[in-house]
């Protein structure tokens, strides 16, 4: 425990800022998704065809965005509740969007597409900025994606229902 405290204690201010945030977002996500119907949790969401095109961004905000991806990774390896992919998904999303950085999160499903015998259906979210994989990148590829769900920098929100193929690049 000693040994964490004084690597956080390390970490240059801007980058334990974002670790509070993320872990407290986490929180306060985590608290929703296991209260509220996930339908409320994106009832602002409108439908748009436009979701699919990536935003370009410029080299400071794909810094940042690049910083909170870390932060949450980080956040969520310490919370003492489960941080699974649609937390951090949802808490990049509130914290990209604060920033003005404008992204997606994708929902995908697999069902045993690299093992036949495994015919449990698995889910997974994961954020982009630009072409940076926020939040969920590790085995991404393999999820068929169902829902785009896209924010710009202005903070309005759109959703595209995917019919059998990947939005992603």
């Amino acid at each position: 425990m000693r040994e964490k405290i004084l690597k956080f204690a390390e970490l240059p201010r801007e980058e334990k800022k974002l670790f509070i945030e993320a872990w407290l977002t986490l929180g306060a996500v985590r608290m929703a998704i296991l209260t509220l119907p996930f339908k409320r949790l994106t009832r602002s969401l409108e439908h748009s065809p436009q979701a699919e095109k990536v935003v370009p961004l410029d080299e400071i905000r794909r810094r940042k965005a690049l910083q909170i991806g870390r932060a949450i990774e980080r956040a969520a390896a310490h919370t003492p509740w489960e941080s699974a992919c649609l937390a951090q998904s949802l808490t990049a999303r509130r914290m990209l969007q604060k920033r003005g950085i404008p992204g997606v999160f994708y929902l995908g499903v697999s069902a045993g597409r690299n093992d036949p015998e495994d015919k449990k259906i698995k889910a997974h979210a994961w954020s982009q900025c630009d072409d940076i994989i926020v939040t969920g990148g590790k085995g991404h590829e393999r999820f068929t994606v169902l829902s785009v769900f896209a924010w710009t920098e202005t903070g309005s929100y759109d959703t595209v229902k995917q019919k059998g193929g990947a939005a992603h690049k």
